[in-house]
């Protein structure tokens, strides 16, 4: 049974395979291979070479993006025009 993170692995099929996924990265692939899920140190890397997001590989610290309220955003606009 692999019990490897679901975005490790979504990670590994984008790139068809682990070694592939290892040489975009700059890590051999044994390393890969003992992952349970993406380390912190590597999460840049993996998000460049997948396009996979951040939030997605390890949303335990990359929190995901906030749509800001367009609503407050327009109303600050208009405060800010105002003398």
């Amino acid at each position: 049974m692999d019990t490897r993170d679901e975005a490790l692995l979504k990670a590994i099929t984008h790139s068809e395979t682990s070694s592939a996924l290892a040489l975009a990265i700059g890590v051999r692939p044994q390393a890969i291979s003992q992952w349970k899920r993406v380390p912190v140190a590597r999460v840049l890397a993996v998000e460049a070479a997948t396009g996979i997001p951040r939030h997605e590989l390890r949303p335990d610290i990359y929190p995901p993006p906030t749509v800001p309220d367009r609503r407050l955003a327009s109303n600050s606009n208009l405060s800010e025009a105002l003398p």
